[in-house]
């Protein structure tokens, strides 16, 4: 458990780091954010059409009501949290691979969720906009990454996280 624990605050260390440089913000983070303002957009105009994005922002054009999306809202941060004990945990790399994969699906479809939510609530009351925004979806979105972390563990092989166990005694009597 020890050597779990370090090793997911050292990946989730060095994967913030990275995050944070230039070369990822503008490789990754932004492009993903305004990606993630566009899909948002694009599901949102099937119900109302009324609806653009324009980079990291999505709008109405009936009321002029807008979000943006920051960081610390598109998801990312949650994804890197997954990804970091995916990657500290005992496991085979393939199941390594293909947990990360589903895992940053699941938490994406969610967080689009989060921000087509977002929108209509800001719309109607913006004080149940700010707390929606900095406590129910911050906490669903965890909750998001750590259930899908936890059904990740049950799809493992049983022999890929058993402890060592103990060397055999030996049968004979002394």
């Amino acid at each position: 458990m020890a050597r779990f624990f370090t090793l997911f605050v050292v990946i989730l260390l060095a994967l913030f780091a990275v995050e944070l440089t230039p070369p990822a913000q503008s490789a990754v983070v932004i492009p993903w954010t305004d990606a993630l303002a566009l899909i948002s957009a694009r599901l949102v105009t099937v119900f109302d059409p009324h609806v653009v994005a324009f980079g990291q922002t999505l709008q109405s054009t009936r009321n002029g009501f807008a979000i943006s999306i920051e960081a610390g809202c598109n998801g990312i941060e949650a994804a890197l949290i997954l990804i970091a004990a995916m990657l500290a945990f005992p496991a085979p790399w393939k199941h390594r691979a293909l947990g990360i994969l589903a895992g940053l699906a699941a938490v994406q479809a969610l967080n689009i969720v989060r921000v087509v939510s977002l929108f209509y609530i800001g719309q109607w009351n913006l004080e149940a906009f700010e707390w929606a925004h900095l406590y129910l979806w911050q906490a669903l979105i965890m909750l998001d990454a750590l259930i899908v972390w936890l059904l990740w563990i049950r799809t493992l092989p049983s022999a890929a996280y058993r402890p060592a166990e103990a060397e055999p005694r030996s049968s004979r009597a002394p």
